[in-house]
């Protein structure tokens, strides 16, 4: 059965103001329900801008971004907010808040204007907290934890809004390999078991090859490769564009990304 399109970018480009040459240049993501993608590329190589472009937080030059056939700009923060949740790669929290508060700020979007939370909010927040291994946190205030401890609070706010769309960037970023693996492994239930749309930007090639449906490559805001993990991540194009030698392995069917010394001779 043909799952609903939930995002389509097609052919964007995007220049930041003052910028010599494009960030994004016809670059395109398309995603259905249930289908979890990662996009991946070298610092610098256009993979946050395509995701704001794609959201309609910043206007492209060329191309569409449509989310739920709308075109993205359309959309309200608030409707979109009901729609797609975002852990973004950076955010200061200035107000001293306890974890179960600031998880419950995923259901703002859901409430009317003056009514307070409803039993359904707050179960959200609970099963929120529960899938993200936060719920021991749950009175803790923002500026005790760890930043892998607050990494997982956020997600569990972007969880809290049930989103149809769920939108990572880096959110390994301070994870320990158990909560690592247990991201990716409940990114990928998320998206097979409850439908969710998964975009995943990340440095870690080889959780994503293991975890992802599909794979874009970006470089100098172009898209080099795009398709299923093993069809991409080959040593050659890896090779090429990361500026590094590495082997190519498989694991569990999955291609593995191995960097071999340079060969040169430090100092």
């Amino acid at each position: 059965m043909d799952r609903e399109l939930i995002l389509d970018a097609r052919d964007v480009a995007y220049r930041y103001p003052g910028a010599v040459r494009d960030a994004l240049a016809g670059v395109s993501l398309a995603l259905r329900a249930g289908a979890f993608h990662a996009v991946l590329g070298p610092n610098g190589s256009g993979k946050t801008t395509l995701v704001r472009v794609a959201l309609g937080l910043l206007s492209p030059r060329a191309g569409t971004a449509a989310i739920l056939g709308r075109a993205a700009a359309a959309w309200s923060r608030r409707d979109l907010a009901r729609i797609v949740g975002v852990v973004a790669q950076r955010e200061e929290n200035p107000f001293p808040q306890r974890v179960r508060e600031t998880v419950l700020l995923g259901r703002f979007a859901h409430l009317s204007l003056w009514a307070g939370e409803r039993p359904e909010d707050h179960e959200a927040v609970s099963r929120a907290l529960e899938r993200c291994d936060v719920v021991p946190l749950a009175d803790r205030w923002l500026w005790t934890l760890s930043g892998g401890e607050y990494q997982r609070v956020r997600l569990a706010r972007a969880l809290a809004q049930e989103p149809r769309l769920l939108v990572l960037d880096e959110p390994t970023a301070s994870l320990d390999i158990r909560h690592e693996m247990e991201l990716f492994e409940l990114v990928r239930a998320l998206a097979d078991r409850h439908g969710l749309a998964v975009v995943l930007i990340t440095h870690h090639v080889n959780l994503a090859a293991r975890f992802a449906d599909q794979v874009l490559l970006l470089a100098e805001g172009r898209a080099v490769a795009r398709g299923s993990p093993a069809a991409v991540l080959t040593a050659e194009t890896v090779r090429r564009v990361f500026g590094w030698p590495v082997a190519i392995a498989p694991f569990e069917g999955a291609p593995q990304m191995i960097p071999l010394r340079s060969g040169k001779d430090g100092v």
